[in-house]
């Protein structure tokens, strides 16, 4: 699963990195939650941002035989399930991020937030996929989901699933609406575990409200719990 993660780069930084445009303002993100609007690239429109809802937002839910919960997809069956082969044959999307979290049990009551990124450095994509919704105003809205697969061995010791992350040179293969199922389903791996840092965070990343640069700093043990045991 993911459930929670970062976009802390400029606008500027982003249309570099995708060679997209982004038409408006955009503040960098530092603790991005289910239900929130944030940038994605669709297969529709390759060569600029669009806002999403990520997951199903609360609006849609009522009338929609789809609840709240669905914010990831995995991998292995996206193509096969209903509720999301047709997103998957012709909605697919990029989801900029540079980070991602994940937390880890240590005893019954404390988890322990860790932040994982590719050692670059550099904004990355996640695979999605994305769909049109219509809510009770009658208003059309978008949303999009984060597809899962296999932990490699940096996040394994800490979550049973992590986001498919997209090399770089696949992101255009991704978007293209005539590739294949198969060059597609190929591309949904598990990122290299070489090519992946993780360290832990502050608490604060807990709670959704607080969302400023301090998130996504290195916070030791000693400086959440007050000593280094816990991590051995």
């Amino acid at each position: 699963m993911c459930g929670r993660y970062s976009l802390s780069k400029s606008k500027i930084e982003l249309e570099e990195r995708f060679q997209a445009e982004m038409l408006g303002s955009f503040q960098p993100r530092y603790n991005i939650a289910p239900t929130q609007l944030v940038p994605v690239i669709t297969s529709d429109s390759p060569k600029g941002f669009s806002f999403f809802y990520w997951g199903i937002t609360p609006d849609f839910a009522k009338n929609k035989p789809v609840s709240q919960k669905f914010i990831n997809a995995k991998a292995e069956t996206v193509s096969q399930k209903a509720s999301f082969k047709s997103s998957f044959k012709s909605r697919r999307c990029l989801i900029p991020a540079d980070g991602f979290y994940e937390w880890k049990k240590v005893g019954k009551k404390t988890k322990i937030p860790h932040r994982f990124t590719i050692d670059s450095g550099e904004p990355f994509a996640f695979a999605g996929i994305w769909e049109e919704y219509e809510n009770e105003s009658g208003e059309s809205k978008h949303t999009f989901l984060i597809l899962t697969t296999e932990p490699n061995s940096l996040v394994k010791d800490i979550h049973d699933r992590m986001p498919v992350i997209l090399h770089r040179e696949d992101e255009k293969t991704w978007l293209d609406k005539y590739s294949s199922e198969s060059t597609l389903l190929n591309m949904l791996k598990t990122y290299p575990t070489e090519s992946m840092i993780s360290y832990t965070v502050s608490q604060q990343v807990n709670q959704i409200k607080n969302d400023d640069p301090s998130l996504i700093k290195k916070t030791s043990p000693m400086d959440q719990f007050g000593n280094y045991t816990l991590f051995g």
